[in-house]
């Protein structure tokens, strides 16, 4: 049994768990969860 898990849900994934406990990172996470995005895309 092979397990593939992506990178962009388990991003989102805690980037939503984030702003549901502390809404100031918003910003931050938004921003985070970008920037990362960007970089997944350039790699691939």
């Amino acid at each position: 049994m092979n397990l593939h898990l992506a990178l962009e849900p388990l991003v989102s994934l805690l980037a939503g768990v984030l702003i549901l406990v502390m809404p100031r990172l918003l910003n931050y996470i938004v921003a985070g969860y970008l920037i990362i995005l960007g970089v997944s895309g350039l790699v691939r």
